[in-house]
């Protein structure tokens, strides 16, 4: 094969538009909103909409410094421009981790939804299908994975918004007048059935579904006119991903008792099969299987594009850097996809027990990339602000809104150590920064 000099730029808007609203939308709304129902009942709406619009500010602030500078793997690249070498090693290793994990967790939800179809198959088997097709795809080209992402991310736009009308056309078209029709949301226990006390621990698991979003600013290196589309894709993406979240948790809580919505399947599948729609529950699981292999899918791609630029930074071995002759990170893929055979491994030796652990994980994991996006745009900001340099792409309410920003990190992760299922990831997230300080120690005395 030979190696071209650079990667190309092959993902368009509509790929760039659906990328960033697709990676959102997976795992995290369709089956872990599970878990954040039982804990907040129908005040899980609120823990959406404050997660949504935390979330929104920081995909700005990511946004801007992708626009300024757009490269491949550009979490390593500006903390490593703007804070310091330590940084780029730890944010780079730690978003190719989180996105591990998410991938992992999403093979699991794979094996999770077959089972609906087909009891008696194996989840690791299932995972393993999906790893070796999408692993596959990701090898054509960068074309090849926007444009599968694209008509994912498609299926799963419109078939929310198509649940959202037909949970709308069942409350309004019931038996029950305004606003009964809507008492699902007040009654069995009120707004808050669980105190503020449920409502603050939901916003910990909720987190967990944003997680992804800020893949728009890993595709900046390949896509076209980026001082254009980047802006737009941002913009145009989130509110939607807003409307989506608040929206369909409306329609799920107004439709059933939020105490009666178990874990077995996915809450959407649930619900519209107990009010009497098989056909629509047979659809929504073909819906939530494609959602978590199209974030299996963005997993792959981003994974490879982060240890494509740690290795150009040097803080990973060379090879990671070889290019196909169809500018494709060729080992970064084999590397990424083969380590999530472990989840493989896991489904089969562990099956019905990964998933929460693999998502807890996740969460912390991404609180770092999170933090570490905020922190980096105050070191830009401050640079920009000594060069005398102008800022494309501001984001609202600098610099009040990043404090705000990290002190809300801060209480997820706070509020972690107060949910069983997550404490055991709040345990293991100092042990991963010490693992990530003796990496960095051992490549500064290697170099």
């Amino acid at each position: 094969m030979t190696e071209p000099m650079k990667m190309k730029r092959g993902l368009k808007n509509r790929h760039l538009q659906m990328i960033a609203l697709g990676s959102a939308i997976g795992t995290g709304l369709f089956y872990g909103s599970a878990s954040t129902i039982a804990l907040a009942g129908p005040a899980v709406i609120l823990s959406y909409l404050l997660g949504g619009a935390v979330i929104f500010f920081i995909i700005r602030m990511l946004g801007e410094m992708a626009v300024d500078e757009p490269v491949s793997g550009s979490f390593s690249h500006y903390a490593g421009k703007y804070w310091g070498k330590f940084p780029s090693f730890m944010s780079g290793w730690n978003y190719w981790f989180d996105y591990v994990i998410i991938s992992m967790a999403e093979l699991t939800a794979v094996g999770i939804y077959m089972n609906f179809w087909y009891p008696d198959l194996p989840q690791w088997l299932s995972a393993l299908i999906c790893l070796v097709i999408i692993t596959a795809i990701n090898l054509i080209n960068v074309s090849a994975y926007g444009e599968v992402e694209f008509w994912m991310a498609i299926i799963k736009v419109t078939a929310i918004v198509l649940m959202i009308l037909l949970g709308l056309y069942l409350i309004l078209s019931g038996p029950k007048p305004f606003p009964d029709n809507f008492s699902n949301l007040w009654q069995n226990g009120g707004f808050f059935p669980n105190g503020v006390w449920g409502f603050v621990l939901s916003i910990s698991v909720v987190m967990f579904s944003f997680g992804g979003i800020e893949l728009i600013g890993i595709t900046a290196g390949e896509a076209e006119d980026p001082d254009r589309t980047i802006p737009r894709a941002i913009n145009q993406v989130i509110w939607r991903i807003l409307i989506f979240y608040v929206g369909t948790m409306i329609v799920l809580m107004s439709l059933w008792p939020w105490n009666l919505v178990g874990k077995e399947a996915s809450p959407f599948v649930q619900i519209f099969a107990n009010v009497g729609v098989p056909a629509a529950a047979h659809i929504l699981n073909f819906v939530v299987l494609t959602a978590a292999i199209s974030v299996y899918n963005s997993a792959i791609y981003s994974n490879s594009r982060m240890l494509y630029g740690l290795s150009k930074l040097g803080d990973a071995p060379h090879f990671l850097s070889r290019l196909s002759g169809r500018s494709v990170p060729v080992n970064g893929i084999f590397v990424s996809s083969g380590i999530t055979l472990i989840v493989v491994a896991l489904n089969y030796f562990f099956e019905g027990h990964v998933f929460m652990l693999l998502l807890s994980i996740a969460t912390c994991s991404a609180v770092i990339s999170w933090m570490t996006i905020v922190i980096t745009h105050l070191k830009f900001r401050k640079y920009c602000r000594e060069h005398k340099k102008t800022v494309k792409f501001r984001t609202p309410f600098y610099p009040v809104i990043n404090y705000i920003c990290i002190a809300f990190l801060i209480g997820v992760v706070a509020f972690m150590t107060q949910i069983p299922d997550m404490q055991l990831a709040v345990v293991v997230l100092p042990i991963w920064l010490f693992v990530l300080w003796v990496g960095y120690r051992y490549k500064m005395r290697r170099d």
